[in-house]
């Protein structure tokens, strides 16, 4: 299917719709069951299974269990991405939506120290283990889910951006719950209303497996596999044959990656521990944030489309690296009416690269093998931001009294990830009209 193809035929039109519904209402689900984990980590597993630490350590070793669950996300991303493009991209939706349920609703049930001692984490560290082999596969298959049933180049990047969508809407659901938590206040929190978060997302599943069960599979893969263009071995194939497009789509979201995590889960853990500010004000405040993102989000992934996919994606480089050290000076102010506003503007700023970042990201590998190479590439970023984000964050903060080196450190990233855009070539068609390189195939 070439950029000009004919324009699709009503029904197809329908299945296209229900694919970006199913695909945006999972990953919704799946990025609630992984915020969760990161807020509740930030507020109370310190004091739940690291009682025996200084405040500070248990920081550390609470968002070291949360660091875990990134370093598991690339072997998702090789299991599903092998699946995705063997089998299709909609079994391995649903196999990645039952393990993310799987692993947060078994968080719920865990024992803290207090029961079992250490085994308490142990128990967390794999189950965020769980967790994170299943977004590890998510995201790829959500944005091809999207992508492959677009016709047009055009619109791709709007399209692209309501699996991205997914992401505000699982903050925005796990920042609410957890607040509707807090208010019964921090006793009851400790006891046992930590747990009711994770024990929800029970009823998430069974939604989002019904919606899921129901969709197509993608023409574009429909027509890999009538055309016998599979190969038998994705992940290899991508690593052999695309290593550069998987380490620059790492690189790219060096900045974006961490971002979001050091302007959430850091900067809540942060300003209530350390400056005093209110808990339960400042989860509102990211509340708000989360719904403003379900706004941006799109609307930059539909503006990628006017002025350029690459484009959009700089400006939003550029306008992240000028926004990151004014960001935490505000933190440091005190002035919560000023830490407000910029908590909200820091989510719009993330999203001018989040938005078009599916597109980007799936235009720059070919169809045969487009679910393992993005996949990996995406994931990968994982390990070398975002994972290592809140540590290294509360580590500079600790050494410096001053959460400002964390922007510094945030400008480094940027400076990386705006040197890979540039090198980043994507390929601007999701269907190659050319064959299959030989001993792609089979």
């Amino acid at each position: 299917m070439a950029e000009n193809a004919p324009t699709p035929r009503p029904e197809d039109r329908r299945d296209a719709v229900k694919a970006v519904v199913a695909g945006t209402v999972g990953t919704a689900i799946e990025w609630y069951d992984f915020y969760i984990y990161g807020l509740v980590a930030g507020l109370v597993f310190n004091e739940l299974f690291f009682p025996e630490f200084d405040p500070l350590a248990g920081t550390l070793l609470a968002f070291s269990t949360f660091f875990v669950g990134f370093l598991a996300r690339p072997l998702g991303a090789a299991i599903f991405g092998h699946l995705g493009d063997r089998i299709g991209r909609k079994a391995s939706l649903v196999a990645t939506l039952t393990l993310m349920a799987l692993g947060t609703v078994l968080v719920g049930v865990v024992p803290t120290y207090d029961s079992i001692g250490v085994w308490g984490a142990v128990l967390l560290v794999v189950l965020r283990v769980v967790q994170s082999i299943g977004v590890g596969g998510e995201w790829s298959g959500s944005v091809l889910l999207a992508t492959e049933w677009t016709t047009f180049r055009n619109r791709r990047g709007f399209t692209g951006s309501w699996a991205q969508w997914g992401s505000p809407a699982g903050l925005t659901l796990a920042t609410a719950t957890l607040s509707l938590v807090s208010g019964m206040g921090q006793e009851q929190l400790l006891a046992w209303g930590w747990r009711i978060p994770f024990l929800a997302s029970f009823i998430l599943f069974g939604v989002g497996l019904w919606i899921r069960l129901g969709i197509l599979e993608t023409p574009f893969f429909q027509q890999m596999v009538a055309g016998e263009q599979r190969t038998s071995r994705p992940v290899v194939v991508a690593v052999r044959r695309n290593w550069r497009e998987i380490i620059l789509t790492c690189l790219v979201r060096m900045g974006q990656h961490a971002s979001f995590y050091l302007f959430t889960t850091f900067a809540l853990s942060y300003g209530v521990a350390n400056l005093g500010l209110p808990q339960q004000p400042f989860l509102n405040v990211i509340l708000v944030a989360g719904i403003v993102s379900l706004v941006t989000t799109p609307l930059f992934g539909w503006l990628s489309d006017v002025i350029g996919r690459r484009r959009m994606y700089l400006i939003g480089i550029v306008t992240m690296l000028l926004f990151a050290v004014p960001y935490f000076a505000v933190l440091e102010s005190g002035s919560f009416a000023l830490i407000a506003v910029f908590v909200v503007l820091s989510l719009v700023v993330h999203d001018m690269q989040y938005g078009p970042q599916a597109a980007l990201i799936a235009e720059a590998f070919p169809a045969n093998v487009r679910y393992s190479g993005s996949a990996l590439g995406y994931q990968l970023s994982s390990i070398t931001s975002a994972g290592p984000a809140p540590i290294v964050a509360t580590y500079l903060a600790a050494q410096f009294g001053s959460s400002v080196p964390a922007g510094v450190y945030l400008v480094a990233l940027c400076l990386v990830a705006l040197a890979a855009t540039l090198l980043l070539r994507p390929q601007g068609r999701m269907v190659e009209d050319e064959p299959v390189p030989a001993g792609v195939g089979g």
